[in-house]
């Protein structure tokens, strides 16, 4: 598998600083600046390694078959470029961060609707300072005081209220 040869970053530095916050721009700036000294340093080194003229050292090298064999260790040798093996779990998990978002999404878009329309209810009330406690006792059945169906004790919060039901036993 031949390398390709890396030209410039393929990272989009303008939109990542864009998402750090501004506790974090030293770090992105460290992490550009060590990004960039690779990026030089491989850009120096030429695309592919220069031709040896072998002709060359097997007249001046005087020691016979020196040559011969530093070439034959040179052209056997091959440096294996590092296989790819974390590329398609990156996909997967981008895959999958991407469903997750989109799913947060649309569940928050459900829950800003079902505000809007609790907020457009609130509105069509009546102010609470014009309320009287039977306007109160209409629109917020559930919360207003019933003696009639439901008697309190005072001072009328749920922790000092009489109740038939029998308290939990603690299991053992």
């Amino acid at each position: 598998m031949a390398a390709r040869r890396i030209a410039q970053s393929s990272i989009n530095w303008a939109a990542l600083a864009e998402r750090v916050p501004p506790n974090q721009k030293a770090n992105l700036a460290a992490f550009k600046s060590m990004s960039d000294k690779y990026l030089r340093s491989v850009l120096v080194n030429p695309e592919t390694p220069p031709k040896i003229d072998w002709a060359f050292y097997q007249k001046n090298v005087p020691i016979a078959g020196m040559v011969e064999k530093f070439q034959k260790a040179y052209e056997a040798l091959q440096i294996p470029y590092p296989v790819d093996t974390l590329t398609s779990q990156i996909e997967g998990q981008e895959k999958q961060v991407r469903e997750e978002i989109a799913t947060f999404i649309k569940d928050s878009e459900n829950r800003i609707a079902d505000y809007q329309k609790h907020v457009a209810a609130l509105k069509a009330l009546l102010p609470f300072d014009q309320m009287t406690m039977e306007d109160y006792r209409d629109s917020f059945p559930e919360h207003a005081m019933d003696p009639i169906n439901r008697p309190t004790f005072w001072p009328h919060s749920p922790e000092d209220q009489y109740t038939d039901a029998p308290e939990e036993k603690a299991h053992h």
